[in-house]
C-alpha cells in the first residue's frame, strides 16, 4: 500500500513506512480550502489546511511524497490516518508519477477534503485566506506554521516547481507577520 502526502504528511510523518518517493499526481490543484477545527484552529474559528480540488486542466500537477506502507502495519497506519484526517477527508485512488524516472507510475491512496464535508470552506480571495491563516491556531500549533512548513518542504522536495497558490499565501502571511511585528498583531 502507498499513501500520498501533499500537505503536512510531507513534513510531519508520524507513521512507519518502508520507503518514500517524491513525485506528483495529475488533474488536481492544492488549495487551502479545508477548515481545521481539530489541528490548526478551534471550533468556531477554523484554520485552513490543504485539500486537493479537481483541476479543469489535465496538465495540472500536485507534487508531494508517496510513502510505501508495509503489509503488516497497513491496518494500523490506515486507522491512524483515518483519525488524523477525520475532519472531512475521504480516500481516493490516483496515479502517482515518481520524480525518479527509473521508477514506474503506480496507483496510490490520497485523502481529499471534498465540498460536501462540513469542514470544507472553499474558495475565497487569497488575502482573506491569508488573514484567516495568520489569525488561527489550534492543538497542533499556529496555522501559519503549517503554511510555512509546507512551503519550505515543497522547495526542498521539488525545487523549481511553482505552486502559485501556496507561495502567494506564504508571501501574504509573511507580510501580515511583518506588519504585526511592527504595529501589533492586526
Amino acid at each position: 500500500m502507498w499513501i500520498f502526502g501533499y500537505g503536512s504528511l510531507i513534513w510531519k510523518v508520524d507513521f512507519p513506512y518502508v520507503r518514500k518517493l517524491v513525485g506528483y499526481i495529475n488533474g488536481f490543484e492544492r488549495r487551502f480550502w479545508q477548515g481545521s477545527e481539530d489541528h490548526r484552529g478551534v471550533p468556531g474559528r477554523p484554520g485552513r489546511v490543504v485539500t486537493l480540488v479537481e483541476s479543469k486542466s489535465t496538465e495540472s500537477t500536485v507534487w508531494g511524497v508517496a510513502y510505501e506502507i508495509a503489509p503488516e502495519v497497513e491496518e494500523e497506519v490506515t486507522s491512524h490516518l483515518d483519525f488524523r484526517e477525520k475532519g472531512g477527508y475521504k480516500q481516493t485512488l490516483v496515479t502517482f508519477h515518481p520524480k525518479d524516472k527509473t521508477e514506474n507510475s503506480f496507483k496510490l491512496m490520497i485523502y481529499v477534503g471534498t465540498e460536501d464535508n462540513p469542514f470544507y470552506l472553499g474558495d475565497a480571495p487569497e488575502e482573506e485566506v491569508a488573514y484567516q491563516i495568520f489569525h488561527s491556531a489550534g492543538p497542533s500549533g499556529h496555522n501559519s506554521e503549517y503554511l510555512f512548513e509546507l512551503a519550505n518542504a515543497m522547495r526542498q522536495i521539488a525545487p523549481g516547481v511553482q505552486d502559485e497558490h501556496l507561495f502567494k499565501l506564504e508571501n501574504l502571511v509573511r507580510k501580515l507577520s511583518d506588519s504585526a511585528a511592527i504595529g501589533g498583531r492586526g
